[in-house]
């Protein structure tokens, strides 16, 4: 047990020391469809983190948090998107989306159960980021509603994936402390890369 821990450790390091910067809000979208919406959440180490990290919190509040949590990310997240790409602007946008990741890794963590209202409202909070920053690059993409759509689908299947994640880590508390722990510092990671 103790030599798979301190494997998982070592890797989770290693992992930490080869991460990008927020890559996915600076790769353009120019001519993007549905494949590259599909994608691009998986290419950026802030979307990818948050959104694992949302699915981990929604599993450990449990009950109806599980489909609330996410529901309420994606659908905050494709609102702000909307917003952002009629020219509304958010300033300090990078450290906000970092700072995002810091935090959802430490609510992870520490595993914070609050209301499911609570929760809805802090994740829909950090969808706005999230979204603004995918919907500054909408109006270039040949076709929004296509690009849109696979990135809605990516977000969806990473908080499934989180989820599942969370799900397991639960009955291992230890997982549950290590995975909050690598999105924490990668989001720390991104914060000073910015």
């Amino acid at each position: 047990m103790k030599s798979r821990l301190a494997t998982l450790l070592s890797l989770s390091i290693t992992m930490l020391a080869y991460i990008p910067t927020a890559g996915a809000h600076n790769i353009g979208a120019e001519g993007a469809g549905f494949i590259t919406g599909l994608t691009h959440p998986f290419m950026g180490l802030d979307h990818l983190l948050a959104m694992i990290a949302v699915g981990i919190w929604a599993a450990q509040t449990g009950g109806n948090a599980v489909w609330r949590l996410p529901l309420s990310f994606v659908v905050m997240m494709a609102v702000a998107a909307l917003i952002s790409a009629s020219g509304f602007n958010i300033p300090v946008l990078e450290p906000l989306i970092a700072g995002s990741v810091v935090l959802l890794g430490l609510m992870v963590v520490f595993a914070v159960r609050l209301p499911v209202n609570l929760s809805m409202l802090i994740v829909g909070l950090f969808a706005v980021v999230h979204g603004y920053a995918h919907g500054l690059e909408m109006p270039q993409a040949s076709s929004a509603i296509l690009y849109g759509s696979g990135f809605v689908l990516a977000t969806s299947l990473l908080h499934l994936i989180g989820i599942g994640l969370g799900k397991v880590a639960y009955r291992k508390h230890l997982l549950s402390w290590l995975s909050g722990s690598i999105i924490a510092i990668a989001g720390l990671y991104l914060a000073t890369a910015i």
